[in-house]
């Protein structure tokens, strides 16, 4: 959640939920450990798309010591609090970024996608960074079933927060998406269950095509 989603005029930080454990913490790095899985020896130039507060960042300096990682927000107060903890972040949107074409091994859109007015926009700009056959990680929420769990942890403030999610992707329509758009498909996985009406997340797994 970035930091400019509110509750009750309050902002809710991703690290202050973060820190206070629990069930939220315990998903939060089941997710990130499977969608930081795919990400291969070859993969020496990351970027995280939209990362926040740089949590999932801290997580792959700590994997992948020695390697190009970027992080990429358009919040301010996100791009002070990455660097804070020792994250290289550049200010940006996903609309038009800010690097040179073909020069990205991986590219990570975790939470991001949903958010966007134009995605199409974003996928083909991500597409235009990362090199020939190179791989882009997504991931994307199931709002209902989120809404539903977070209600039965008695978690209501964040149960009652607006996200500010444009559109609801599933698993069909984005692997639709990515191949308009230059991406072949790989691999898609529903979290934390089979079924993607009984799970929080959806991840995928494309190449680059071209």
């Amino acid at each position: 959640m970035p930091v400019d989603i509110t509750y009750r005029q309050k902002p809710l930080y991703q690290r202050e939920l973060y820190t206070k454990g629990g069930i939220t913490r315990l998903y939060w790095d089941y997710r990130d450990k499977i969608a930081l899985s795919f990400l291969e020896k070859n993969d020496q130039s990351i970027i995280d798309i939209g990362c926040g507060e740089g949590i999932t960042l801290d997580k792959i300096r700590a994997l992948f010591p020695g390697r190009r990682i970027i992080g990429l927000d358009g919040i301010i107060e996100n791009l002070f609090i990455c660097k804070k903890y020792n994250n290289q972040v550049i200010g940006g949107d996903a609309f038009q970024l800010p690097f040179k074409s073909n020069i990205f091994d991986c590219a990570i859109f975790l939470e991001v996608i949903e958010h966007l007015s134009d995605p199409g926009t974003a996928i083909l700009e991500i597409r235009r960074i990362l090199k020939p056959g190179a791989k882009l990680i997504i991931v994307f929420p199931n709002d209902f079933t989120f809404k539903m769990a977070r209600i039965l942890t008695l978690k209501f403030k964040e149960a009652a927060f607006d996200a500010g999610h444009l559109m609801q992707w599933s698993p069909k329509n984005m692997r639709s998406f990515l191949n308009r758009h230059g991406f072949e498909v790989l691999k898609q996985v529903n979290i934390p269950f089979y079924l993607w009406h009984f799970s929080l997340h959806h991840l995928v797994i494309c190449r680059k095509e071209g």
